[in-house]
């Protein structure tokens, strides 16, 4: 779908550092932590939550009491007369959330329209789940480990996460030498952001994070993202990939990780109010989606960036 009326104020966006799992962030509930990053992040920006029409919540994995989603937290950062959906799409849900959020400002009530977005997950101590199964042996429940399980085995295609990018570089021969290259170039752009104490990081980014669990004491301070380990040429290279026969290794891959992230989605002339430079317009134009055959999710950007360019009315070209 494309859109005409349909932005992102200039700074109305944040994001916590995010911090690979069972870190720093491991013990912090997904909704009270996002609640807390929002209102703060808010405060920061000048902008009330009475400013607001909905809140479209993104969770891709539960947790205690997430049962009541987006009006909680609602509720929580203050705004308790919203509400709105909660968006769950594993790798694509934050996508998702703003997609939808988008699609109703576009066809909703005009300049009245203005949804907070807000996504995180914790997939450190994801839940341990059991489902009633009267029928079984002596009425044993069936279990699920949400995490776990589910990175290790799509219950339609029967194969794990790791397996769907194996089976794109198998298909689109790319090589682990070649996985590597493009890592290397990811980790000298992250180090370009951490230039002049982080300066870039730090334009969205809201920091620090002072982790209290309890509410009593302050147990460790977050300022960036954690997790982020050095890549070098003749370090990839030793390592060997995680499956036989298979050209993924664990320096290749992004990890999990825990945090949050929140954006505004309004319209043009609401979007000029929330800014911190009304002079910078920033335009969400269209929005698709794509799948790919059973089994390479991975390969399913492709499709859905070029309808998105497609209904955006833009072309790409390659360039040296």
């Amino acid at each position: 779908m494309s859109f005409k009326n349909v932005y992102i104020p200039y700074g109305g966006y944040w994001s916590t550092p995010f911090v690979k799992w069972q870190g720093n962030f491991a013990n912090l509930h997904p909704i009270h932590f996002a609640a807390d990053i929002a209102k703060r992040a808010l405060a920061e920006r000048k902008i009330s939550v009475a400013e607001f029409d909905a809140l479209y919540l993104g969770m891709t994995v539960p947790s205690k009491s997430c049962f009541y989603g987006a009006p909680w937290l609602a509720a929580l950062i203050g705004a308790e007369g919203i509400t709105g959906p909660v968006f769950s799409q594993a790798c694509a849900t934050s996508a998702r959330t703003l997609g939808s959020a988008a699609f109703e400002v576009e066809t909703g009530n005009g300049s009245g329209q203005a949804i907070l977005c807000i996504t995180g997950d914790r997939t450190s101590n994801g839940p341990h789940l059991t489902f009633p199964n009267p029928n079984s042996p002596g009425g044993k429940p069936d279990a699920e480990d949400w995490v776990w399980d589910n990175f290790n085995n799509d219950p339609f295609v029967k194969n794990a996460m790791i397996q769907t990018a194996e089976n794109v570089a198998k298909e689109e021969e790319i090589t682990t030498e070649e996985q590597h290259e493009v890592m290397l170039m990811r980790y000298e752009q992250y180090q370009a952001a951490l230039k002049d104490d982080a300066a870039f990081h730090k334009k969205y980014m809201v920091t620090p994070v002072e982790i209290n669990p309890s509410g009593k004491k302050v147990v460790a301070t977050v300022k960036d993202d954690e997790g982020i380990f050095p890549s070098t040429v003749d370090g990839l290279a030793k390592l060997k990939p995680v499956l036989p026969n298979g050209t993924v290794t664990f320096g290749g891959q992004t990890y999990p990780a825990d945090g949050n992230a929140g954006m505004i989605v309004t319209t043009k002339d609401r979007a000029k109010e929330f800014s911190k430079d009304s002079k910078i317009e920033i335009q969400m134009v269209s929005f698709a989606q794509g799948r790919a055959k059973k089994g390479f999710m991975p390969a399913a950007n492709a499709p859905a960036t070029k309808k998105a360019l497609e209904v955006a009315g833009i072309t790409i070209k390659a360039w040296n």
